[in-house]
């Protein structure tokens, strides 16, 4: 089939009548169905049962067996009562994935039948193979056993017909080999720290809690076309096509009208995931053609994290149904933006107080102050860490870029808060710290319409650790990334300077000085200190990459050297100190960085060595043959064959350096494959292969300019870019 008739067959298909507005129930109705949340334990778990677990859940008081069994006895019964015949214990592996094993509740009664049966100990523990998911050397290939262990913090929902069981993965010996267990005991670290600091203001405060706001943002393709573009299908992006006519430069698709194929995948997963406890609040049109983004509310970031993983399956799926396909990839069109996974942060009180939000008292806002200045002085002596945590293959692609924030990290206040700690830090007394009231701006010639109230900062699209208000947002994390990864390197390093924090005000403290003036005097010393990471001008100009080099922020961008930082003694030191990481699990990750680095390059080579010797060389000799006759039967007629000839030329040209360049990056991958240390091939990779993959991808891309379109083996970016 001609590359022409598959088009017309798939929009054939894919433009097959949806209502999209047909009459549907309310979220309320369904919101939560298939999660077993606090309605269905009250229905399904007697009190003392119901009673224990919502202790463990809120207090993290640990379960006896029979409660255990009592628990999960009721969980079994709702499952089955929703349809469910089987059960895994849904963890979180560093391939940044989820994974999964489904055992059927059906048991041989020893009878001839079978029993429906799920005991708290089967509830509790299991023992997934531990050599076979990355572990960075924790554990070898012979040594198989590991264990994944309930996390009744986060409810067990179903997903098809499995009751799916939200579990921490950890090694025989005790290590981590997820990124729940470690944002547990990140969770637990922070949660330590800033009670004890919020104890300098309030007494009654005995828990702070993380929350997690996250922003995903993807793509939609055709999945008909995504099927004949193995470059989309194997690495997620294309290696390969040159930009379209028309992109995003009309700036016309952003916030625009959401198409109607679209509207019905948005509608379909909105309504899974609300059936699955996933509280999806916002949808609309991203900046580039087919891309959408979706954002929840916030919750605890134990629970909002397991949401968005379970969510990227759930949009897959959903996709399928729908003949598309996701993109998650952060840049899988060149020419246009890529995508990120904006993580908006906070902590707050068990008595109602976000901790970084202004407050309504002097003493609130002291209280704010010192735990934003906190926050800014762990990024400021943790910056390069912070960056490592959102480096990848996939996502360097789109850092730096004038789209998304720069490969430096740095923090934007706003003018009204820099004013505050300027202020503070030059203050000679305690001074009642004060914000103004939210400016109203009263839009003049227009009666009717509404004042609207300024926040007190404005936002900074380049920054990528941005205060807005009332939260952190940490703009730099990859579309396809866990957030886990980023929210545990905040919540330790924040939890350290806390400590740090608390420890320098008590020594103030006990050698005389008053609370509040001591409290006033490391603050002002802190500001003075991470100055260097506050900047809220524009971060994509070149300017301030000189400037932060100039101020000691970490300027690097290669992302295997960047991975170093999780080995700084300065990182080991801090995951210790807080009991998030021991040293064998930090290097253990890092290990896995390195390799999973490799890995992915080493396919974008694979992919577009055969995609460039299989299919474009012989399309594009096979056109030259054609214009190899033309030119012969011009010559024969008499006639010139001059633009021609040039054609072939360039054709040659092009084809020529394809061989050439796909021949030396084979022979650099070899050279690279045969290096031991995972450190040293990542960055072999990095630096000899990977420099590669843009030069061989220019020639394809003008060799698509040349040749017959009715020719060209795959679809263009005017067919992947915009849906019909």
């Amino acid at each position: 089939m001609s590359l022409l008739r598959f088009k017309m067959v798939e929009r054939a298909i894919n433009n097959k009548a949806i209502d999209v507005n047909a009459p549907a129930s309310q979220p309320s109705d369904y919101y939560g169905r298939k999660v077993f949340g606090r309605n269905a334990m009250r229905k399904y778990l007697n009190r003392q049962t119901y009673d224990a677990l919502i202790d463990t859940m809120e207090s993290g008081t640990p379960l006896t067996a029979d409660i255990a069994d009592s628990i999960a006895a009721g969980m079994r019964q709702w499952a089955l009562d929703n349809g469910a015949d089987h059960y895994t214990h849904w963890f979180q592996p560093l391939t940044g994935g989820t994974a999964e094993k489904h055992d059927s509740f059906s048991e041989p009664d020893g009878r001839g039948g079978v029993l429906e049966e799920f005991s708290g100990k089967l509830l509790v523990q299991q023992e997934p193979d531990a050599s076979s998911f990355p572990n960075g050397g924790i554990r070898n290939t012979f040594e198989a056993r590991g264990y994944s262990a309930w996390d009744p913090a986060s409810p067990a929902f179903i997903v098809g017909t499995t009751l799916c069981i939200p579990t921490i993965f950890i090694s025989y010996t005790g290590e981590a080999l997820d990124y729940k267990m470690p944002l547990l005991r990140s969770l637990a670290a922070i949660d330590s720290a800033a009670t004890a600091v919020c104890q300098y203001f309030d007494k009654s405060v005995s828990r702070v809690k993380t929350y997690l706001g996250w922003e995903q943002e993807y793509f939609l393709v055709d999945e008909g076309l995504w099927a004949v573009r193995s470059d989309l299908m194997l690495t997620g992006r294309t290696l390969m096509g040159h930009e379209s006519a028309k992109n995003q430069q009309l700036e016309d698709h952003y916030f625009g009208a959401i198409p109607e194929r679209v509207m019905a995948f948005m509608r379909d997963l909105e309504y899974e995931s609300l059936m699955l406890g996933i509280p999806l609040k916002t949808r609309h049109n991203e900046v580039a053609p087919n891309q959408f983004e979706l954002a929840p509310v916030y919750e605890e970031a134990n629970l909002a994290n397991d949401h968005n993983q379970l969510l990227m399956t759930i949009m897959d799926k959903v996709a399928r149904r729908h003949n598309f396909r996701v993109l998650l990839h952060e840049k899988p069109f060149k020419g246009v933006n890529g995508s990120g996974k904006h993580c908006n942060w906070s902590i707050g009180t068990d008595t109602g107080i976000n901790l970084i939000g202004p407050g309504r008292t002097p003493q609130e806002n002291l209280q704010f102050i010192v735990f934003l200045v906190n926050v800014i002085a762990a990024v400021h002596r943790h910056n390069g860490l912070l960056k490592a945590t959102i480096m990848s293959a996939t996502n360097e692609h789109r850092l730096g870029a004038n789209e998304a924030p720069p490969a430096i990290i740095s923090t934007f206040l706003g003018t009204q808060l820099s004013t505050v700690l300027d202020k503070l830090e030059r203050s000679k007394s305690e001074d009642a710290i004060r914000f103004d009231a939210k400016n109203v701006f009263k839009m003049s010639g227009v009666q009717h319409l509404p004042s609207i109230f300024l926040d007190n900062t404005d936002r900074n699209r380049t920054s990528p650790f941005a205060f807005t208000g009332n939260r952190f947002e940490f703009r730099a994390v990859g579309s396809s990334a866990n957030c886990a990864e980023a929210v545990i390197v905040i919540n330790s390093i924040v939890a350290e300077q806390l400590n740090r924090f608390k420890r320098d005000v008590d020594a103030k403290i006990e050698s005389g000085m008053r609370k509040e003036k001591a409290i006033y005097e490391v603050l002002k010393r802190l500001i003075k200190e991470s100055r260097a990471i506050h900047f809220d001008g524009n971060g994509y100009s070149e300017e301030w990459r000189l400037e932060a080099a100039r101020r000691g922020l970490d300027c690097e961008t290669s992302t295997p050297l960047i991975f170093d930082r999780y080995l700084d003694k300065t990182t080991i030191d801090m995951f210790r100190s807080v009991g998030v990481y021991t040293p064998v699990e930090v290097e253990a990750r890092t290990e896995v960085k390195w390799e999973t680095y490799t890995k992915k390059i080493q396919i974008e080579a694979r992919v577009l060595g055969d995609i460039a010797m299989n299919n474009i060389i012989p399309i594009a000799s096979k056109y030259e043959g054609i214009l190899l006759d033309k030119a012969w039967k011009l010559k024969e007629l008499g006639l010139s064959a001059t633009t021609d000839i040039e054609l072939i030329q360039r054709i040659q040209h092009h084809t020529a350096q394809i061989q050439s360049l796909t021949a030396e990056m084979i022979e650099r991958r070899k050279v690279a494959n045969r290096i031991d240390d995972q450190r040293a091939k990542a960055i072999a990779y990095h630096d000899t292969v990977a420099v590669y993959l843009d030069q061989i991808r220019h020639h394809i891309d003008k060799l698509e300019e040349i040749v017959d379109d009715q020719l060209w083996p795959l679809p263009k970016y005017r067919e992947l870019l915009f849906l019909k």
